[in-house]
């Protein structure tokens, strides 16, 4: 059974809190990346999404030189890099998220993205059905609050 920690990407990108919108905004261009997750040394804070950025950041009015920590999502779901690709899987599609931090005792050790379970040909059913419910979601209307 293969784990986490065989197909994870370690060379992350990250930010702190102290990093700004404008900041965050440039590292996702630059890098071609839509998620980026905050960390304290090593520890892992929080992450923040193109979508946040937007949402809670530029929508809200907020100048590039808002703190990172104005649009953080902390309520975030994990694996540990011991669990099977079965199981981080199974958490994207409950939870429909296309990116899953790894952490081991708090610490970031790297990210699984959805592409990571089909591109490695592993449990590549389970990849599709998260995908596919991840997708459903984007495609149904959302309310605007």
């Amino acid at each position: 059974m293969r784990t986490v920690r065989e197909i994870m990407t370690t060379d992350c990108i990250t930010a702190t809190q102290q990093d700004n919108i404008y900041e965050l905004a440039c590292m996702m261009k630059n890098n071609d990346i839509g998620f980026v997750p905050v960390v304290e040394g090593k520890k892992l804070i929080g992450v923040v999404t193109d979508r946040d950025l937007v949402v809670r950041g530029y929508a809200q009015k907020h100048s590039g030189s808002t703190s990172a920590a104005e649009v953080i999502t902390t309520d975030i779901e994990t694996v540990d890099p011991s669990a099977s690709v079965d199981e981080a899987a199974h958490k994207m599609a409950s939870s429909q998220i296309r990116r899953l931090p790894v952490v081991e005792n708090g610490e970031l050790l790297g990210i699984v993205a959805i592409g990571d379970l089909a591109i490695r040909e592993i449990f590549a059913d389970n990849a599709g059905e998260a995908l596919s419910h991840i997708s459903e979601q984007d495609n149904q209307p959302s309310a605007v609050h």
